[in-house]
């Protein structure tokens, strides 16, 4: 591997970056700070301007105003093939005529990389990727997982100082996702290369990224760790996307106690000390952090809140219920055990909410 080994890991900047196509802005005042031998993703739906933005970064787009950075030096008017930078594309984009080693060694033949180095340089990556004895093979001889290693040991056979991911696994089932996302993690922590990772996953981005920028109508809505953005959403984009939320329609009443937050009904929920509530804030909690309460139960000092079961979902460890409260649905999340009964739809239930554990945020 040590064919393959990239220099010192290069950090990225990202600063003031807009861009538009024709009359509409795809980009609107970026701004990101990468680390060096990080693994980052550009979270966000489609049209987000995710990819755009690492097309920005590979050179393939133009900013109008801003301007990139990578290990400190500015590549923003340095074509693709001088930034060096690798990306894998969707696509894979492998040339179907040639063979498996043919594709690898494509780059190194451009960068005019000296022969007795080139075939070195291809073994060492189709090593790295577990392809060793299918070099003679073509594309349409393998599966979508092997193509999409390909296309990765292509990349890294010329040792770019970064890496970009344009959703390199969208084209692979279930369960490939899984196992490839690992091998990802892995490959790139073997290599020490700063790795930009585009997804619109939340469960991709969560379980293989140090950190993620969840991106939103062109802008960088915020920049955290997967459990900073879940534990602690800025807003209610956010919040959403980074899992499953209750968002609740209301008022925030004050008094010279304190505030509470009243939801469609009439049940006021005490608000923490200290925590801001804005006018036009709504109420937000995760469907775990409310409960079930048995007849005759404790409430513990909880909130309650009443309403009627609509829908439950199995999903494995857990079973989802749907409550409406008074117009609202509240999402509730109880623990799957072997042999229990469920709660029946159509039923009443009274909810019991842990009122520190909730946050209000705006759009």
């Amino acid at each position: 591997m040590s064919e393959l080994l990239a220099r010192e890991p290069a950090g990225i900047r990202v600063e003031g970056v807009d861009l538009s196509y024709g009359t509409t802005r795809v980009l609107k005042d970026v701004n990101l700070e990468i680390r060096p031998g990080e693994f980052f993703a550009f979270l966000g739906p489609s049209g987000c301007g995710k990819t755009t933005l690492l097309r920005l970064i590979a050179g393939f787009n133009t900013a109008e105003r801003g301007r990139v950075l990578v290990g400190g030096k500015d590549i923003s008017a340095l074509p693709p093939w001088k930034r060096d930078v690798g990306m894998v594309f969707q696509s894979y984009a492998l040339w179907p005529h040639m063979t498996v080693r043919r594709n690898v060694a494509f780059g190194l033949e451009e960068r005019r990389v000296a022969r007795t180095e080139i075939g070195p340089r291809v073994e060492a990556a189709l090593k790295l990727v577990g392809l060793e004895g299918m070099g003679e093979r073509r594309p349409a001889q393998l599966s979508g997982g092997q193509q999409q290693r390909v296309a990765l040991a292509r990349t890294v056979a010329v040792r770019p100082m970064v890496l970009l991911l344009d959703e390199p696994l969208s084209n692979l089932d279930a369960r490939l996702r899984v196992q490839v996302r690992r091998e990802l993690r892995e490959l790139q922590q073997r290599l020490r290369l700063t790795t930009i990772f585009v997804t619109h996953d939340q469960e991709e981005a969560n379980t293989v990224c140090d950190r993620i920028a969840v991106m939103n109508d062109g802008v960088v809505q915020q920049v955290g760790t997967p459990m900073e953005l879940y534990d602690h959403p800025a807003n209610l984009f956010v919040a959403g996307f980074l899992g499953t939320a209750n968002i609740m329609p209301g008022t925030v009443l004050r008094d010279g106690g304190g505030a509470a937050f009243e939801i469609a009904g009439g049940t006021r929920i005490p608000l923490p000390p200290g925590l801001a509530a804005p006018d036009d804030a709504r109420l937000v909690f995760r469907p775990q952090d409310v409960s079930f309460l048995p007849p005759g139960a404790d409430a513990g000092g909880r909130r309650l809140i009443e309403g009627e079961i609509t829908h439950r979902e199995f999903l494995g460890a857990s079973i989802r219920y749907g409550v409406r409260v008074a117009g609202a649905e509240v999402l509730v999340d109880a623990p799957h055990m072997g042999g229990e009964g469920h709660l029946a739809v159509g039923g009443r239930a009274v909810l019991a909410l842990d009122a520190a554990r909730v946050k209000l945020l705006t759009a």
